[in-house]
């Protein structure tokens, strides 16, 4: 489902140039649960960015389902991004003018047709909020906010998702319950999931451990079925 090839990532700080990811080669079939871990600095965010398209390798290759995104002009590039990746950021990201069922309908609105209210209705009931549909996120708790942007990030049903801290700016019960509910869906849709966490716990929980320090994978585990169980 996503491969990397000799992916390389540097940008010049004045006279110096600083390699940010250094040579990553990644093979991630349909359907794991990878956590990618590393501390501040070692390339890990970076990585997703480069995954989702956002950014631009300065050597390499990114294939997502088939498609090489390298060279994708713009439009095509959105098309890939809209129809078989979504995206849940530490800081939710959900629009301030729209109410949580506005904020999952929308990816449904710009890249497909058909009943996207009742879709993003049965996602935010699923994800505990069938009472909060027509509340802006101003109204909401940081953990309401971040199950709406579960919902939107499976509202398409993409074959990826990318995850970055998902559960940083949370509390420990909001986040494990974040956790859960991001986990049950991925079971549930058979979807490639990509996390991002500093939190050994978290990175416990998937079906794969990739570690990152400098810019290199130094430590690529896969995980027993014990890891699986629950956090207490």
């Amino acid at each position: 489902m996503i491969e990397v090839r000799r992916l390389k990532k540097s940008i010049r700080n004045g006279a110096r140039t600083v390699e940010i990811l250094r040579g990553i080669d990644l093979m991630i079939p349909k359907g794991q649960f990878v956590a990618v871990m590393g501390a501040s600095g070692s390339g890990k965010s970076t990585l997703l960015g480069l995954l989702a398209g956002l950014d631009s390798p300065t050597e390499g290759e990114v294939v997502l389902d088939g498609v090489s995104i390298g060279g994708l002009d713009e439009d095509d590039l959105a098309e890939v991004r809209g129809r078989r990746i979504g995206f849940v950021f530490q800081s939710y990201q959900l629009i301030p003018t729209l109410t949580a069922l506005e904020n999952v309908m929308l990816p449904y609105e710009l890249n497909a047709t058909g009943n996207a209210r009742g879709r993003a209705e049965v996602l935010l009931e699923e994800v505990g909020l069938r009472d909060r549909m027509q509340h802006y996120p101003v109204q909401l708790s940081g953990g309401e906010q971040q199950r709406v942007a579960l919902a939107r990030a499976f509202v398409l049903e993409p074959p990826i998702v990318l995850a970055d801290e998902p559960t940083g700016n949370l509390d420990s019960s909001n986040g494990q319950h974040v956790l859960e509910l991001l986990m049950e869906r991925q079971r549930e849709s058979g979807t490639t999931l990509v996390l991002v966490t500093h939190d050994a716990q978290i990175a416990e929980r998937a079906d794969r451990r990739i570690h990152l320090v400098d810019g290199l994978v130094v430590a690529d585990e896969l995980q027993t079925a014990a890891a699986a169980e629950p956090l207490r």
